[in-house]
């Protein structure tokens, strides 16, 4: 029987509720800086968002494949599964990016969505077929790897090494694979979830699985599974603020050393909610988290399709609150306005037990 953490529901029901807020201000003029992304390097609370989601991404494919993992009639069933819901991820993102105009011609390839695809697909194949060890080395060869081809290896047409928005390597090759116009629009010379960087993303991943795999351990308890837990998040932590110095911490290049921070900072967080929440017992305050844990894709879904349907919405919510808040405070009560008309429609199926699965 499958095992389920409510912790886990809970810890990426409070990540994804924390996605919707920063991806919807009232107006994007007026955002506190917390909630923005960092302008390149260094690390805001926002930045921490889809790290979080990947993290627990892997997590939960221990708990969901562990079981069929061990089927002794073979894996065909399992992998052709797997295939089918990274497909269908991968469409989501992209029709994302085609509605309402269907704009092939500057359809962004890449994305969010595209990404969760990816790394899911990438990192459940090596979950059913490597062992603990193997996908250690991997986890740590692949962001190794990536240090390397971002620090030394010359950039085509451009000249050495170097880690510039529109010069680096992995710009190079997004622009080259892809070609401007199916790239990240606010930029058209860079992906954010570009092809390069999607490497190390798999890193985070398989931290999440390195996590899966402590806590479903029989033979620890329940303290020795968090103290562990806490004090690994701790040491990822330290690891990448020392590799910091010389691979700076860099969301939209997805940094080794953004790895390990934002990875380590994950471990501990789910460190915390899982004592809290699965030891301890504390849940008078998770079921609204963990509705939108157990549906969170449908939320982020929605978190685009309403305010893609109701266009100027957000803006028609901040000039309402304008006239009571401050520009930033109205900005930021938009954005929790939506977060809570979107927690409707998931409770409503987190109470009648609904699970949308792809």
């Amino acid at each position: 029987m499958k095992q389920r953490l409510l912790s886990l529901d809970f810890f990426r029901g409070l990540t994804v509720a924390a996605m919707i807020l920063v991806n919807n201000p009232g107006s994007w003029s007026y955002v506190y800086p917390p909630l923005e992304h960092s302008k390149w390097n260094g690390c805001t609370p926002t930045d921490l968002v889809f790290p979080f989601f990947l993290f627990m991404v892997g997590v939960s494919v221990t708990f969901a494949l562990s079981s069929r993992k061990a089927d002794t009639g073979g894996h065909g069933k399992l992998i052709l599964h797997i295939f089918r819901r990274a497909a269908i991820i991968f469409a989501i993102g992209l029709a994302f990016r085609l509605i309402p105009s269907f704009d092939f011609y500057n359809l962004r390839i890449l994305g969010v969505l595209q990404r969760i695809a990816i790394v899911f697909l990438i990192i459940s194949l090596l979950y059913i077929k490597t062992g603990p060890k193997a996908r250690i080395w991997l986890c740590f060869s692949f962001l190794v790897i990536y240090w390397l081809l971002m620090t030394v290896v010359p950039v085509p047409g451009i000249g050495p090494a170097n880690l510039e928005p529109e010069t680096n390597l992995a710009a190079w090759l997004d622009r080259t694979v892809m070609g401007e116009r199916h790239l990240w629009k606010q930029a058209r010379t860079w992906d954010p979830e570009g092809i390069l960087s999607t490497l190390p993303a798999i890193s985070t991943g398989l931290l999440g699985i390195m996590t899966g795999d402590w806590l479903r351990r029989k033979d620890v308890g329940d303290a020795e599974k968090v103290s562990w837990l806490f004090t690994a998040g701790f040491l990822s932590v330290l690891a990448g603020l020392v590799w910091d110095g010389f691979f700076p911490i860099n969301k939209s290049l997805w940094t080794s050393s953004f790895v390990l921070y934002t990875g380590g900072l994950a471990a501990m967080g789910l460190a915390l909610s899982y004592w809290l929440v699965d030891v301890q017992k504390y849940q008078r305050v998770t079921p609204p988290f963990v509705a939108f844990g157990r549906n969170a894709i449908t939320a982020y879904v929605l978190s685009g399709v309403v305010p893609m349907v109701f266009k100027g919405m957000s803006g028609g919510m901040f000039r309402g609150y304008s006239g009571v808040f401050s520009p930033l405070n109205a900005s930021l009560a938009a954005a929790i306005t939506l977060v809570l008309l979107l927690f409707i429609p998931v409770w409503i199926m987190y109470k009648r037990n609904i699970i949308v699965k792809i």
